[in-house]
């Protein structure tokens, strides 16, 4: 069965919506003592930032950009996942650490999606290995399978060298070739994801600016000198110092 675009645009535009919202809760879900005590403060000693506007501008922007890498890779988890069920009746997989399965031409893929190609260090990747291993050891005796490939699929970029041994990593292009069956569906989602996205960043803006106001208040309150200028012994001693 063949990719039919207009359901992925469907897809797309009705989930896209989440993504935003989600950015939102995140934003309005935030404590300025919380990203305080999780950031590096010596960094920020160390790149000279003299203003209270400038230190919680870098701290929001560093813990969102993580947050929406998060949030987007599930979308686009969920997308792929649509996808294969829609063409190769694939399913969200029960097997710990792999996200879809599906059957095609009489062998078993088992897939870990990941947002992109550097993803994790050694260790995560080696237990994505176990997972793999403990995958293909329970779902290889299923009736009728010859064969279990596993697949570190990302949703972005590219790997030369994708047969690792014991997996394969696919990339970009690839990745989304290999869910659909079409070459061309990496280019062809990437205008739907604009869906409405004009007016949801006007409104995380208009979020994000109250966000920066409110804890720069509140930081120039309990981190300035009475010179007004950023008191760092003291964020440091917040920021590290033995609970008393």
């Amino acid at each position: 069965m063949k990719t039919n675009l207009h359901d992925v645009v469907a897809y797309v535009e009705g989930h896209i919506g989440n993504f935003h919202q989600r950015r939102l809760q995140s934003l309005d879900s935030l404590k300025l003592e919380g990203i305080l005590k999780r950031k590096n403060v010596y960094l920020f000693k160390a790149k000279n930032i003299l203003t209270g506007a400038e230190l919680v501008k870098t701290l929001l922007d560093a813990h969102l950009s993580s947050q929406e890498e998060t949030i987007f890779g599930e979308f686009l988890e969920g997308l792929a996942i649509f996808v294969c069920e829609k063409v190769y009746g694939g399913r969200k997989s029960s097997a710990e650490g792999i996200d879809l399965e599906f059957q095609k031409d009489g062998k078993l893929y088992i897939v870990s999606i990941k947002s992109g190609p550097n993803w994790g260090n050694s260790r995560q990747v080696s237990k994505m290995r176990d997972d793999f291993k403990k995958a293909k050891r329970v779902l290889g005796t299923s009736g009728g399978i010859r064969e279990v490939i596993a697949v570190n699929g990302c949703c972005y970029g590219k790997d030369n060298q994708p047969n690792k041994g014991d997996y394969f990593k696919l990339c970009g292009q690839e990745f989304w070739e290999f869910v659909s069956g079409e070459e061309n569906l990496y280019t062809d989602i990437i205008e739907p994801l604009g869906h409405r996205a004009k007016e949801r960043n006007e409104e995380f803006n208009q979020a994000y600016a109250r966000r920066i106001n409110a804890f720069t208040a509140e930081f120039g309150k309990n981190f300035y000198t009475l010179s007004n200028e950023i008191d760092w012994r003291k964020l440091v001693r917040f920021n590290s110092g033995k609970k008393v």
